[in-house]
């Protein structure tokens, strides 16, 4: 009798303690399938309410006042009468010129370039994209730097020493006579920039287009360019329209690659003056907070403006 006791004292399970209400809510709030996308999106939602929305807001109000360090006056609408100079003209005409030539460049030969490189046939793939990305990791300070040297006036300067083996004269490229030899140089350092990133997004459109589509057109005699014209084209429209946003976007809102090429916000003759540019002159090498804060505000309404006229032109906003 003494053993049964024993056995069966030693096979009986213990009873779990009951858990404490406090922990028990507190795990399933934990492992709430509920609430655990909220807690994921958190961080991203404070970061771009603090460093966007905040910023935004606090423009819009300091747009109608002057401000003055210490104080601010209500001035109504004021600073925004005061947009239309010759600068800020100047400064639009410089950006929208700048935005159309390198959306002309910079939006359709990534997409030829990306066709190549996604070719079967293509030899060196990885080397070839590697080489078109590095000057995306490259500081635009440094590119600056670079391409000033590039196009500099003297004889001696790496393009003008170039043009000289073909009996050409050196050119002064950075604000000379010709404002072409201006707009040049900002192309030809935005391409080198921004070429290899929008061959990346290309690439990764292509990626999405099922091989077998190609397969069946090559089986019907499809050559190259009407597999091109009516399945890749086609096809990569919804790249086609990022990379177009994105560098209407760039090119409206450049300023560090004049600001580098020239060596400053003064370039002769205003050539290299940009929206941008005459905020940074006005908000902060002059203080007039109020007055660049309206010009921010028009450059962000006018730039919304564009971008959604042209994804509505494109069928963006269109249900499926």
């Amino acid at each position: 009798m003494g053993l049964k006791k024993n056995a069966a004292a030693v096979t009986k399970e213990p009873k779990a303690a009951a858990p404490k209400p406090g922990k028990e809510r507190t795990n399933s709030l934990l492992y709430s399938q509920k609430l655990a996308p909220y807690l994921f999106v958190a961080p991203f939602v404070l970061v771009f309410a603090i460093f966007y929305i905040y910023p935004v807001i606090s423009s819009i109000i300091m747009s109608f006042q002057e401000v003055i360090p210490g104080q601010t006056h209500f001035i109504g609408l004021t600073n925004y009468k005061r947009l239309f100079n010759g600068d800020l003209g100047q400064a639009v005409l410089n950006s929208v010129i700048y935005t159309l030539l390198s959306c002309a460049v910079v939006v359709p030969v990534p997409m030829l370039l990306a066709v190549f490189l996604n070719s079967k046939k293509m030899v060196g793939k990885n080397i070839f994209r590697s080489v078109f990305f590095l000057p995306a990791l490259v500081s635009i300070v440094v590119a600056g730097l670079t391409f000033r040297l590039i196009f500099g006036e003297m004889p001696t300067a790496l393009l003008n020493n170039v043009l000289s083996n073909f009996g050409i004269k050196p050119i002064k490229w950075l604000g000379g006579p010709a404002q072409w030899t201006t707009f040049f140089a900002l192309l030809v350092l935005c391409c080198w920039r921004w070429t290899g990133v929008n061959i990346m997004y290309y690439l990764a459109g292509l990626q999405n287009i099922s091989v077998e589509l190609y397969e069946s057109a090559e089986i019907d005699g499809a050559n190259a360019w009407q597999q091109f014209r009516s399945i890749t084209v086609p096809l990569l429209k919804p790249t086609f329209t990022y990379v177009l946003t994105i560098s209407i976007y760039g090119g409206l809102a450049m300023f560090l690659e004049s600001y580098m090429l020239f060596n400053g916000n003064r370039s002769p003759g205003g050539a290299g003056l940009t929206i941008v540019g005459y905020l940074y002159r006005l908000g902060w090498e002059q203080a007039n907070f109020g007055f660049g804060c309206a010009v921010g505000i028009c450059l962000l309404v006018a730039t919304l403006t564009i971008n959604l006229v042209q994804l509505k032109i494109s069928g963006f906003f269109k249900k499926e």
